[in-house]
């Protein structure tokens, strides 16, 4: 899964680098999640909390089943 960030008044989306290396604050920033391969949306333009739960989600349920 790959997530990507964009402040909100930006048109272009970037690859998340991690929180302590993005030059502005998670909470002006818009996040969402795709996946590997970078052709589905899995989780549509939310704030990094509601991003990061569902990814969680998936991770533990693709564990899971394993």
């Amino acid at each position: 899964m790959v997530l990507q960030y964009k402040l909100k008044t930006a048109r272009a989306w970037r690859d998340y680098p991690g929180k302590t290396k993005i030059e502005c604050d998670v909470s002006k920033c818009d996040f969402r999640l795709l996946s590997k391969d970078r052709k589905k949306i899995l989780v549509d333009k939310g704030d990094y909390e509601s991003v990061m739960t569902r990814f969680r989600q998936i991770e533990f349920f693709k564990r899971r089943g394993k």
